[in-house]
Formats: C-alpha cells, structure tokens, sequence
C-alpha cells in the first residue's frame, strides 16, 4: 500500500444514478467479465479459508463472497476494490465471538449474523456524519504493522490444521498460549496433513513466479487448491462416507444453494458484549477498505469519495448480515488481481460474485473433499504476502519514529489482541507525536548595521537596546503551553536585564491556538503591561486575532500595537519593528524608524 493524496468531491451520497449513466461499452464488461472471473478464481478458496479463520462455516464466507461483494462493488467509489471477508477481519470476528461455546453452533452464527449487521450499522453511521476524511489521521506506519501482526496471527492459526491435530485452548486464551498448548498436545502429527500443506505451500510458491513469469492469469491459487484436493482423494486421505473416517481432516459441505433473507436473533446480552468488537471491527474494515481503494486509485488515477466508500461497506455488511453472510471488508489480494486483470468498473466485482453463485450452486457439496491442510497451506503463503518486506524496511531505515509506531502496532496485535492493534497505535502514535508538536521554537532577531532584521547568530551579533525582536514557532496547543510561558517570561527577563521597554512577538509562525495557550498569552500581556513592558503582536494570524477579541486581550495590548498577517511577506512584522522604534523617547529612534526599510 502506498500513501496517496487524493482529491474527495463534495458530494458525498451513494449515487446510483451517475452509476447507471455511466455504464460501460460491451467491450468493458467484457474485460469486466474477465477480471472478475479471475477474481472469483482467487475468491472461493479464500472465502473458505477465511470462515474457518472465523472459527465458523464456510458457507457464511461464501455467501459473503455473494452477498457482501456484489452491494459493496454495486455501491461503491472506487472502480477496482474488490469487498468480501478477509484475514484480518476474521481474526477479530474469532476473538469477538469467544465468549459463545464453539458447539452451541446455532448461537455462535446467529451472533454472527447479528455482529455483521452492528458492524454495517456503525459504517453508516460514520459515513452519515462524513467522518471518513478521519481516517486519514491515522498513520500508514499503523495500518502497516497492523497487517503484520494480522499476517503473523494467521499463521499461527493455520499451525494445528497443517499438521493434522486438533486445535487445543479456547477463544478466550490468547494466541500463542493455545499454541503452545496445540504444540505440546500428547496427540501425533498427522504426516499426511504435513504432506498436504508443505505440497501446497511448494505449488502455490512455484505457481505464483510462473504466473509472474510468463504472465499467465491468476488462477495459480483456485487451481493449487484443486490440484493438492485431487491428489488427496486419489491417494484415498479424503475418502469418507458412512462407517468411513477420512485419512486427514475435511472441511464442512457447502450447501448447494445461495443464501436467502434471514433475520438474525437478537439477545440482549449479546449487544453488550459484541458491540465493542463491532465498532472495532467496523474502523479496522474501513481502515482496510479504505487505504486499499487509495493505493489502486493512485496507480489507476481515479479520483475517490470516501464516505460514499464508507457508506458502501456499511450496507454490505448490513445486507449481509440478513442473508447470512460473515462480515467483511476491502481485500488487498482480490482487488490487485481485480485490477491487474484489467477490471474497467465496479462491474467486475459484480460478476466476481455472480461466478461465486454460480460455482456454489453448481459446486458446493464437492467442498466436501477439500482437506483443512491444503488450505492451511494456501493461507500460510497468502498471509507471508502480506508481509511487505521491501516496506518494512524502507520504514525501519527511514524513521524511528515511524519503525516505533509499526512495532508496537505488529507486537500488541500478537502479543496482546488483535482488536486492540490498532487502537494501541494510534495511542503510541498520539504519545510520540504531542512531545514533538509540543516543543516551540523560539529565537530572537535583531536589526544589523545594514537594517536588516535577521536571526541572532551568536553572541558576537550586537543586541538591540531599543526593541527586543522574539520570533515563535511551532503548535499553540495545550501541550505546548508550559513551553510558551517559559518563552514569554524568558523574554520579559531579558527586556528587563538590557533595560528595554518594548517587545515585539513574532507569531507568523505560530499555529492553531487553544484555550489553554491563549490564557497563557493573556496573563504575559496583563504581567508585562503591569511592569512596564509594551508588547507589540506581529503577523498575527485570522485565529489567533479573533480570540484575543473575543477575551478582551485589548485591556493589555491596544489594537494599535497587534499587527495581523498580511498577504505581503514579513509586513507586519517591518511595521511592529518600526511602531517600536517609533515610540521610543529620543526623536533620532524615531527619524531613523520612520526612513528604515528591513527584510527578515
């Protein structure tokens, strides 16, 4: 993913008809067509894979694939994002449906379907009230380790189906800890689970730099799947039936039928524990979906509305959830294919879902003979993709501040909860970046033989008696508000040990004032005009002018002596100079004054 400005168009609204009006020649839905059956390749191994990252069936995937990719792509911004479950949202589902018995089936996807609805629920929301510009506060160095860390829990999860033993420990330990418990387990490795998924990991390897060599369609992983199946059943591990226990571990039947309205069931306490999990969710999707349709739309040039993206995943999940679908979100795999294979509109996340349908009716019961290790295998490799390695280490060489931020967001989503990945970065974010906004840049100026007002360099640069000149730069913020007292009482310190009776505050460079600041100004203005010191304001910003009004600052400092910002550069500060100087007593300060003409 890379980091993209993009321009977001006023208008908001899921525009169905600019879409209709819009619609493609028979040429691109041709190459439409293409692209999604290609994404439809990659789709159905995936979906599967996914539902049982969920800990649920994988027909709730399937229908996602349906369901959730043909609203999503119908109502969406972006030409190329291609919607359904994804790795690291169903990381979090897993975890948020913990507290339900993994047996008591009919409660654990009923609070399925009822999370995903809160979840669509919530999209809505922030996209009604235009949040979705919000997003982008958040740091790419987050989203980046937040994929490592979802990348890492994968594997991790796959460890149990890949040598053919039972998962041990509950959804309630953590990770590694079910891990270990898993690894220790007196049960014996399955050698042909083992064969299965280091099969699939070799083939989906050596396919994929075939595919990349000789440009092949993208089908390496749909027909890797098929292949490690085949091989299975013809050795006889995936026969089953009636008094017949298969050889190696099998994934659940996919019903042959395309999922139909239901309304989920609701139960009190389920709100309350799953309604966390679902704003969670909910940001991470967006998150997902978002920096995705932004990375495409950079290469593909496309100019993308955010909120009417958002509002797109919140009625896919919404929909989904009444047609039993899992939640999901953008994924970063389907949509490259999607546009790699020459996707020209969102049509082609349309027919991506048609072919799902189509395979899943005509296809589903043969899933049957589909062995959990092959597709562990597939997942092992699909997550080690997401690992950008090039990136991590562009990021770690780049910036500490930025490695800090990716670490600690990849580590607190294996170490301590995938939900709280991203939370907890954004906090170290926040914690890193306030120290640093927080710190002003004070110095001070002086006006050289030549009448030049420039920075002090040294000690050797004469001060001027008549006026001291205090540039400040940097956040009038809360945070830097200690800082600031310390700058304006320093500089009253030295006007009073050089026996100077005018100062002149440089605030150009001083940004978007708050309260806290603005008290901290006031009460050096009320000090400083009680011991005689005359402060003048220079370059004083729109902001920054109208709150002191609005606090009556003018009780301290006359109007007179405030300079605002002027579009000519430094004018403001020239004339609080030469107001200065004007008002000393001694009539030659005040004739060379008037004549002088300075540059900062």
């Amino acid at each position: 993913m890379t980091e993209a400005t993009l321009a977001t168009p006023t208008h908001a609204a899921v525009n169905l008809g600019s879409f209709w009006r819009q619609r493609p020649s028979w040429l691109n839905l041709r190459a439409d067509f293409l692209a999604g059956l290609t994404v439809a390749a990659i789709s159905l191994p995936q979906s599967i894979a996914y539902a049982l990252i969920a800990g649920v069936d994988p027909t709730f995937g399937l229908y996602a694939a349906i369901v959730f990719t043909a609203v999503a792509g119908l109502l969406g911004s972006s030409n190329h994002l291609v919607n359904g479950p994804t790795g690291a949202v169903s990381l979090v589902v897993f975890s948020a449906l913990a507290f339900i018995d993994p047996s008591a089936t009919y409660e654990l996807y009923e609070a399925l379907f009822f999370l995903a609805v809160l979840i669509g629920v919530v999209q809505i929301l922030i996209a009604a009230l235009r949040l979705g510009n919000l997003t982008r506060y958040i740091s790419e160095s987050v989203v980046t380790g937040f994929i490592v860390g979802a990348a890492v829990l994968t594997i991790i999860g796959q460890v149990a189906s890949a040598l053919g033993v039972k998962s041990q420990g509950t959804g309630h330990q953590h990770v590694l800890y079910r891990l270990w418990l898993t690894l220790s387990q007196e049960a014996p490795i399955n050698p042909k689970a083992v064969a299965i998924s280091l099969g699939a990991i070799v083939l989906a390897i050596v396919s994929r730099r075939l595919v990349k060599r000789y440009q092949l369609p993208q089908l390496d992983m749909l027909l890797v799947l098929l292949l490690v199946s085949g091989a299975a059943w013809a050795f006889g591990w995936s026969a089953h039936g009636p008094g017949i226990k298969p050889a190696v571990s099998l994934i659940e039947s996919v019903p042959a039928r395309l999922p139909g309205f239901h309304i989920p069931e609701i139960r009190w306490h389920w709100f309350i524990d799953l309604s966390g999990s679902a704003v969670a969710i909910a940001v991470l999707g967006l998150l997902e979906a978002l920096a995705i349709a932004k990375a495409i739309a950079h290469k593909s040039g496309q100019e993308l509305d955010y909120n009417r993206q958002i509002m797109a995943e919140g009625i896919g999940n919404l929909v989904g959830g009444f047609f039993r679908a899992m939640p999901g979100a953008g994924s970063l795999s389907r949509t490259a294919i999607n546009y790699q294979a020459g996707a020209v509109s969102r049509f082609a996340g349309v027919f991506a879902a048609l072919v799902v349908a189509v395979v899943v009716v005509a296809l589903g019961p043969l899933t049957a003979y589909i062995p959990k290790a092959a597709l562990a295998g597939l997942l092992i490799v699909a997550a080690s993709r997401l690992i950008d390695v090039d990136r991590l280490r562009y990021v770690i060489k780049g910036s500490r501040y930025d490695a800090l931020l990716l670490l600690a967001t990849a580590l607190a989503g294996v170490f301590v909860n995938i939900e709280f990945a991203i939370l907890i970065g954004v906090l170290v974010s926040v914690a890193g970046y306030v120290p640093r906004a927080s710190r002003l840049r004070s110095r001070e100026l002086i006006v050289s033989p030549e009448r030049v007002v420039r920075e002090r360099l040294s000690q050797d640069d004469e001060p001027g008696s008549d006026v001291l000149i205090i540039d400040i730069e940097g956040e009038l913020f809360f945070g830097a508000a200690p800082e600031l007292e310390e700058v304006l009482y320093q500089a009253a310190r030295t006007a009073r040990a050089r026996g100077t009776q005018h100062l002149v505050l440089r605030l150009k460079r001083a940004r978007n004032p708050d309260i806290v600041a603005i008290e901290v100004l006031e009460h050096f203005l009320k000090d400083a005009r009680a011991q005689g010191l005359t402060v003048l304001l220079a370059g004083v910003g729109p902001e920054l002018h109208r709150l002191l009004k609005r606090i009556g600052a003018d009780r301290y400092v006359p109007e007179e002596l405030v300079f605002p910002e002027e579009d000519e550069e430094f004018s403001a500060s020239l004339k609080a100079i030469r107001k200065a100087r004007s008002l000393q007593p001694t009539s030659a300060t005040r004739n060379t004054a008037e004549g002088a003409y300075y540059l900062v």
